[in-house]
């Protein structure tokens, strides 16, 4: 049994090794569908109300909320799997509550690129580019990493660096579900220097 969890700011690559995943028959608990179905739940757009759920969860339910509604749809899918990929991991207290539930079988996996590559990949999927829609990522990777995004990709397990071509990520990400962490000898970690400054933009 493995439970592989995934960080990643926005236009890194997270939902593309969640991609990967299904498309090799990994099953996927993306932890904003948690919120989504909250949403409607409640009578309420999820388009519209996402960040007022998700923040209503948190003081309702405990700072882990999110986590520990995705526990049951993780347990359900590891009957019949033996990995399991939980796409969207945000604060420290949903990364304690899985290590908590799995242990060791838990692994964090951190999907990181430069700022500049990320903005031209959003900007790719029909995103103006321009300098006011840089100026608004910044600042929504900011409230994400005060939120506790920083401290959650600091304690990955596995730093997989999405700057190469789009195969060679997906090659990266099929060897990580299939033979864990060790199929990728470390070498992902070698660009780590390099994004720090980003980690703390």
């Amino acid at each position: 049994m493995k439970v592989i969890g995934t960080v990643g700011l926005p236009g890194s690559g997270k939902g593309e090794a969640a991609s990967v995943a299904r498309d090799a028959g990994v099953p996927v608990v993306t932890m904003g569908d948690v919120i989504r179905a909250e949403c409607r739940e409640r009578g309420l757009d999820p388009a519209e109300h996402h960040g007022r759920i998700a923040k209503a969860l948190r003081e309702e339910e405990g700072l882990d909320a999110i986590a520990a509604r995705s526990l049951p749809l993780i347990e359900a899918e590891l009957e019949t799997s033996d990995v399991v990929l939980v796409d969207g991991l945000r604060s420290p207290y949903e990364l304690d509550r899985f290590e908590e539930a799995f242990g060791d079988e838990f692994v964090l996996l951190s999907v990181e690129a430069p700022f500049d590559l990320r903005a031209e990949r959003l900007s790719d999927r029909g995103r103006d580019d321009s300098d006011a829609d840089r100026e608004a990522l910044r600042a929504r990777e900011e409230r994400e990493l005060g939120f506790g995004m920083g401290e959650v990709i600091d304690r990955a397990d596995v730093v997989v660096e999405n700057t190469d071509t789009l195969e060679r990520f997906r090659e990266r990400i099929r060897a990580l579900l299939e033979s864990g962490p060790d199929a990728l000898g470390g070498v992902e970690t070698e660009a780590e220097t390099e994004t720090e400054p980003e980690r703390n933009a």
